[in-house]
């Protein structure tokens, strides 16, 4: 698989550089160059692109201001001659962070740092598979697969573009580059609800219900507004029956 990159730079050598680094590096495909995030915006439109590399500083729009209205599916690695804003580009999920003036080896390391981010999401979430067995789950964490027992999950966390699996008696919970949405179609159902847009709970394993939570091994899981509906009729067929 060929990564499908774009460069926004206002800088023309910046752009020619980094389309020379791009072109030597054979899991890269440049697929086009910006002189603006306004003129990528418009690129995105028609484009497929994996990859961004964007600068921070640029006229009209910057490249940080713009990265933060992008979606999850375009990846950024920021490129810019000012390091304080380093911290920042890592608040909007960017993969990587260059300083200007930067050397081959020094892009081919960010390069390849996208390379495994992308191949661990194809790893993980492949497609078309048959659901996994209703005990157990298979997931993919820190370049390894381990198989979840699910008797023995309290909850899933989602956090961006990961999950958190907490287990009963274990402190460190999994973190797995997988979505909610993906969990609740491998999830058997008839133990396993949605409660919010950010969990997942084991309905074997709460303690108490509140009005609007529940608590599950001293954690208090929220209960949205919009699964209220179905949660109180789970209620209802189990226990009030």
């Amino acid at each position: 698989m060929k990564i499908k990159c774009l460069v926004v730079d206002d800088e023309p050598l910046a752009r020619d550089l980094l389309e020379s680094y791009i072109n030597k590096t054979p899991f890269l495909e440049l697929v086009g160059k910006s002189r603006s995030a306004i003129e990528a915006m418009q690129v995105l439109e028609t484009t497929p692109v994996d990859l961004l590399f964007l600068d921070i500083q640029m006229p009209e729009l910057s490249g940080m201001e713009w990265s933060e209205t992008l979606g999850k599916e375009v990846k950024i690695i920021f490129t810019t001659a000012f390091e304080q804003y380093a911290l920042q580009g890592f608040k909007v999920n960017a993969l990587d962070y260059l300083l200007k003036p930067f050397s081959y080896p020094e892009f081919l390391k960010a390069a390849n740092k996208a390379k495994e981010w992308f191949e661990l999401v194809n790893r993980t979430e492949p497609q078309n598979t048959p659901a996994p067995a209703k005990d157990s789950l298979l997931v993919y964490s820190e370049y390894k697969q381990i198989k979840v027992e699910l008797k023995e999950v309290l909850y899933f966390e989602g956090l961006k573009d990961y999950v958190k699996i907490y287990q009963q008696g274990v402190a460190k919970p999994i973190l797995s580059l997988i979505t909610l949405k993906w969990l609740e179609e491998q999830l058997p159902p008839e133990r396993f609800m949605r409660v919010h847009r950010s969990f997942i709970i084991n309905l074997e394993k709460i303690s108490i219900i509140e009005k609007s939570f529940v608590v599950i091994d001293k954690a208090e899981i929220p209960i949205a507004d919009k699964y209220k509906e179905a949660f109180q009729k789970y209620l209802s067929l189990t226990f009030l029956r």
